[in-house]
C-alpha cells in the first residue's frame, strides 16, 4: 500500500507528539479561586465540591504560602460573612476593614508577588442573594444604582492593594465606571478583568453553596446572559473592551467554548474562561464513582478550553494541576 502522506508518522512517540502539540498548558495560565469565610482555625469543606475548603484569613494565608511553591501565581478572591451584614445595598463591600479588605492585604504581607484579582458583585453581601440593588416594589435589578455600589467596591479593593478587579455582576456600563474611577483617584495601574459573557448557568450550583449567595427569589436572567445565545457575547464583550477592560472573561467553560473561540478571534485583549464549580463537581463525582480518571480528565478538560482560546483558565482544579504538570 503507497500513500503519499502517513499522519500517523507525527503521532508514533511520546517525545514527536510533543514536539508538534499545538497546545501546552503550565502552571502560568491558572488563576486559583478561593473562598475566604469569617473566624480563626477554620477549613470547611463545601460539600458540594469535594476536597474544596472555605478558610479563614489565617488558613488562607498557610495555603496561599503553599499555592507560591507550586507554581500557582494568581487568585481570584471570594469571601462568605454572616447574615447579619448583608442588606439591600451592599455596603459592606466597601468596608475598609471587611472580610475582602482584610483578606487583600493579608495575603499581599504573606506573598507580596502574588496577583489577586477579587470579586466585584453584591451578591455575596446582599440579604436577597442578587448581583445588585433590588426594587424592593417589582423585585427588579437596578442597574445604575448597582453600578455606583460596584464602583465603591472597586475602589475599596484598589485602596486595599487589589491588582485586578473582577467585576461578576453583567450590570450595564459598569466597567467604563469603573476606570473611569481608577484614573481619577490614581489607582490607573489596578487592571479590570471583565466576566464579559456570563451565561445564566446551572453549572453554578456549588459555588453559591460556597458562598450561601443563591437569590432569594427568581434567577438571574435579567443580567446574566441566556445560554442559547452566541452574538451576543460578541457585544457585551466588544462594549467591556471599549469601556477598559484589560481581560475578558467568558463563563462557565467546558460548555462554551464556542464562545471562547468566537471572543478570542475578535479582541485583541487576553481572553480567560472560568471552568466553574458545576464543571469541578461533574468531573469529581464521575472519577468517585470509578467512571473516569480524575488526573486525565483534569489536565484534558484544561487543555480543551486552552485550544479553544483561553490564555488563562480560572479553575478549582489549578492546584492539582499545576502539580500533574510539574510532575
Amino acid at each position: 500500500m503507497y500513500l503519499q502522506h502517513r499522519n500517523r508518522i507525527l503521532r508514533r512517540s511520546q517525545p514527536i507528539r510533543d514536539l508538534v502539540a499545538e497546545t501546552t498548558l503550565s502552571s502560568n495560565d491558572f488563576i486559583l479561586p478561593i473562598f475566604i469565610t469569617e473566624g480563626k482555625n477554620v477549613v470547611e469543606e463545601i460539600p458540594s465540591m469535594p476536597n474544596y475548603f472555605r478558610r479563614s484569613l489565617d488558613e488562607t494565608v498557610k495555603e496561599v504560602k503553599e499555592l507560591w511553591s507550586v507554581g500557582i501565581k494568581a487568585l481570584n478572591t471570594y469571601v462568605k460573612i454572616s447574615n447579619h451584614l448583608k442588606d439591600n445595598t451592599g455596603k459592606e463591600a466597601w468596608n475598609p476593614n471587611g472580610l475582602m479588605q482584610q483578606a487583600i492585604k493579608a495575603i499581599k504581607d504573606a506573598v507580596p508577588e502574588m496577583l489577586i484579582m477579587t470579586d466585584v458583585a453584591l451578591d455575596p453581601f446582599s440579604k436577597y442573594g442578587h448581583d445588585g440593588i433590588v426594587d424592593e416594589k417589582t423585585g427588579y435589578i437596578l442597574n445604575d444604582e448597582t453600578v455606583n455600589a460596584l464602583t465603591l467596591m472597586s475602589l475599596s479593593h484598589a485602596e486595599a492593594g487589589a491588582d485586578f478587579v473582577a467585576p461578576s455582576d453583567m450590570m450595564d456600563g459598569r466597567i467604563g465606571a469603573i476606570r473611569k474611577a481608577f484614573e481619577e483617584n490614581n489607582f490607573s495601574n489596578v487592571g479590570i478583568m471583565t466576566y464579559g459573557a456570563k451565561y445564566a448557568s446551572c453549572f453554578y450550583g456549588p459555588f453559591r453553596d460556597a458562598l450561601d449567595s443563591a437569590p432569594g427569589f427568581g434567577d438571574k436572567k435579567t443580567y446574566q446572559m441566556n445560554f442559547a445565545n452566541r452574538r451576543e457575547a460578541i457585544n457585551e464583550v466588544m462594549k467591556d473592551v471599549e469601556e477598559g477592560a484589560d481581560i475578558v472573561m467568558i463563563k462557565p467553560a467546558m460548555a462554551y467554548l464556542d464562545i471562547i473561540r468566537e471572543v478570542k478571534n475578535v479582541v485583541t485583549v487576553p481572553v480567560s474562561a472560568y471552568q466553574v464549580s458545576g464543571e469541578y463537581a461533574m468531573i469529581k463525582a464521575a472519577a468517585h464513582n470509578g467512571w473516569i480518571d480524575e488526573n486525565k480528565a483534569i489536565i484534558e478538560s484544561l487543555t480543551a478550553i486552552k485550544r479553544a482560546g483561553a490564555d488563562l483558565i480560572l479553575t478549582y482544579f489549578a492546584k492539582p494541576a499545576a502539580k500533574l504538570l510539574a510532575e
